[in-house]
């Protein structure tokens, strides 16, 4: 007997027997030590499930446990509310803000108050109250590096106007909506100044991320338009919180007089960021340049800075926030160095701790306070002050320097956009206790409504405007030449796809035209580099173009939804083909992967509204990530769905016609002869073709302008070597379908493979 083959198995056993043991002796030998008086014994008496009952439902209580249950169940609502904002053309911080409405008292606490007791017990907000105060602190530092100081020095002149009046006039408006509502919702012991100062910031504030990210997905950052808006909520949001601080401090204070020293010590802080900090950080940042990653240390020196910054504002008495945002202001401008530093915070911030917070705002807004037409009415007429301060103060300035009149409504109606920066500062006036609980209902629902208006406001101003050559544009024939649009998310798959569409026209000249298109996750981008990221993204597709000698039209667009913005392109786009990259599931590969998948399409609200509908069914396998199926289920043109083995050129090319329904593949067989030469190999694997006068006449017709470019072959079985000779596979998505269900040999050994599919 080899004992050789066993010796690790023997010292496995070996060494759990001896130190089993010698756990065993101890523990006995320790039990001896006991002094039997001072043991307290177990006397429950319950049986033995009594007891795991007892201790699951004291564990269930447990603050840690409670505050995991609270984040679960936050960051799900958040999602789903976002997902249905999403889908309606809403910035997602809309469903969000809703979603802690109705976690609030207002909704779930009113209906199902057991519930919302055991989940939201009152000694259990402290924790909330912190975490969501982390969320908001790394959520303001990211606010404070997505701003481009850059664009203020070059280009502020008009938009600095239109910021400070949109925020002299919103504020004067709010001082005077005090007067009319101090002595009925001011809280007790509250002076008038400090509750007209909280009035008037909280009608003055602009949400700048969700105004930035409205101008990305509508293609406006590249307009003067655009320029101008994003100018001015830069401007705005320093202007705003440089007034918030002074607000705080003097309501802190108890008057201007009393708050002269806190608000020199925030002008010292100021100063000290500024001309010390700030250079400092630029040695750090100018250390990093040009690297890929961020090292430790230098992740440490600048949250260090962000936790300094904080506490010095919190004990100042201006408020961490503000330390939190001029952090963030003063990092080095190195657009790589931000990008790679926001990514790290991003996640984090926003998706796991700012949901905490909304849910934090939605406990304390209670809307059933509202019980009578009067204070309804008092809320819309606050909503009407807001929206009249910012909205037409902001139109009306614009109109004043000379900007026309659908830009000057524009810029009003995205000025006018609140969303979660006015939710920080009603927070901050009612933890100061300025804001009463009705008074910070109404002003919730007015950041609500505000935050709500922007696109419908747009979407209106634009068809009021709609001019007469767009009308016309839109009823333009555009028929008469073939159009490809390929729409790629990675630069390299973008080079691809176009010479795969280069290969269908290349000797089409004047009857062709080729769209690249982008379209990019908001997320994934800032208002500052976002030129930058275009760049980078096209870059390839430009450099391929050029050696193709190709024209081509590039199109770049920010979006929060990428499958319905790239179907509502396609098929408003007159285009013949779009030809996209086959993704991957990331649930492939494992068991764990697969159930992960299946469940993720169980939760997906729009495969189970597919479901519902009898479009789709949850439980069907689909050779198709879960993209590619939502753009073939919702355009009605052509699509081509690459598998990608390293293509460089479509010259032999393999067509494997299985069924009647396959036909339609020779008439894109037909133009890769027309304009590339290619030679074609059509697989007749039914023998249908022979049989099929109409095709038959359609590769003879092919064979008279193009001889000896079209080879049918019978052979049964298909060897490695032949297809590895192929440089590309055209097949139908039913017949890939087929492939993948009966996991076809072919699949190891297929060259780049086109999958059309013909609605």
């Amino acid at each position: 007997m080899n004992l050789g083959k066993y010796k690790n198995l023997i010292f496995y056993i070996t060494t759990i027997a001896v130190f089993s043991a010698l756990m065993y002796y101890f523990i006995i030998e320790g039990q001896t030590l006991e002094v039997k008086e001072n043991i307290v014994a177990n006397t429950s008496t319950g049986s033995t499930w009594d007891n795991f009952l007892e201790s699951f439902k004291t564990n269930l209580h447990h603050p840690l446990a409670l505050l995991l249950a609270q984040i679960v169940t936050i960051i799900m609502t958040a999602r789903l509310f976002g997902w249905i904002c999403m889908k309606i053309k809403q910035p997602t911080v809309i469903g969000e803000m809703i979603a802690g409405i109705v976690l609030g008292p207002s909704l779930v606490g009113m209906y199902f108050p057991e519930f919302s007791a055991f989940l939201f017990p009152k000694e259990s907000l402290g924790n909330l109250q912190f975490l969501s105060q982390i969320g908001l602190i790394l959520f303001m530092y990211i606010v404070g590096m997505e701003l481009d100081l850059s664009v203020l020095r070059k280009k502020a002149h008009d938009a600095v106007v239109i910021s400070h009046a949109s925020i002299i006039i919103p504020f004067a408006l709010g001082i005077g909506l005090s007067y009319f509502v101090y002595q009925e919702f001011a809280p007790d012991g509250i002076q008038f100044t400090s509750f007209a100062l909280f009035i008037a910031i909280s009608m003055s504030i602009t949400a700048f991320p969700v105004l930035a990210r409205i101008v990305q997905e509508r293609n406006l950052q590249k307009t003067k338009l655009g320029t101008i808006v994003i100018t001015c909520a830069a401007a705005d949001d320093i202007t705003a919180w440089c007034i918030l601080a002074a607000v705080i401090a003097i309501v802190k204070a108890g008057s201007f007089t009393s708050s002269i020293y806190v608000i020199i010590m925030a002008i010292a802080y100021v100063f000290l960021m500024i001309k010390i900090v700030r250079p400092f950080l630029k040695r750090i940042g100018d250390l990093q340049a040009g690297k890929n990653t961020i090292s430790k240390p230098m992740v440490a020196i600048f949250f260090l800075t962000l936790i300094l910054s904080a506490y010095a504002t919190e004990v100042i008495g201006i408020h961490a926030l503000f330390g939190a945002f001029m952090a963030g202001a003063i990092m080095p401008e190195n657009t790589k160095f931000r990008t790679l530093f926001i990514d790290k915070v991003e996640d984090v911030a926003l998706v796991l701790l700012l949901p905490l917070f909304f849910v934090f705002t939605g406990l304390r807004t209670q809307i059933g306070l509202l019980n009578d037409s009067h204070l309804w009415m008092t809320a819309g007429f606050i909503i009407l002050t807001a929206v009249l301060g910012k909205f037409a103060g902001s139109a009306l300035t614009a109109r004043f320097v000379g900007i026309n009149w659908k830009e000057s409504l524009t810029i009003g109606a995205l000025m006018n956009t609140r969303g979660l920066m006015e939710l920080i500062v009603l927070n901050i006036g009612y933890d100061l206790g300025v804001l009463s609980p009705e008074i910070f209902a109404m002003l919730v629902i007015m950041a609500l409504f505000t935050t709500f208006m922007t696109g419908p406001a747009l979407d209106f101003i634009n068809f009021i405007f709609k001019s007469k050559k767009n009308q016309d544009e839109s009823i333009q024939d555009n028929d008469s030449k073939y159009r490809v649009l390929l729409s790629f998310d990675k630069p390299e798959s973008g080079s691809t796809l176009l010479k795969l569409a280069h290969n269908f026209t290349h000797k089409m000249n004047g009857n062709k035209s080729i769209t690249a298109m982008n379209i990019a996750p908001v997320d994934e981008m800032h208002a500052y580099d976002i030129n930058e990221y275009e760049e980078s993204q096209f870059q390839n597709v430009i450099e391929t173009s050029h050696d193709l000698n190709l024209e081509v039209t590039t199109l770049f667009k920010a979006s929060t939804d990428i499958e319905s913005d790239l179907t509502s392109i396609t098929n408003k786009g007159h285009y013949d083909l779009l030809l996209i990259m086959l993704g991957k599931s990331m649930y492939e590969g494992s068991l764990l992967g697969r159930l992960l998948g299946f469940t993720t399409k169980i939760i997906n609200p729009e495969k189970l509204l597919n479901t519902v509908k009898g479009k789709g069914n949850i439980f069907n396998n689909s050779p198709f990530d879960d993209f590619t199926l939502q753009i073939l289920d919702k355009t009605n043109i052509p699509v081509g769905i690459l598998v990608e083995k390293d293509f460089k050129a479509a010259d032999k090319v393999f067509v494997p016609i299985f069924n009647l329904s396959d036909f339609y593949l020779l008439e894109y067989a037909k133009r890769l002869i027309n304009n590339n030469n290619s030679q074609i190999i059509i697989l007749d694997a039914a023998g249908q073709i022979r049989n099929n006068i109409e095709v038959k006449e359609l590769i003879r017709s092919i064979e008279q302008v193009a001889p000896n470019h079209i080879t049918l072959y019978n052979e049964k079985k298909i060897e490695k070597e032949f297809l590895n000779s192929q440089d590309l596979m055209l097949i139908s998505s039913k017949s890939w379908k087929n492939l993948i269900d009966t996991k076809s040999l072919w699949l190891s050994d297929i060259p780049s493979t086109l999958i059309i599919s013909n609605p």
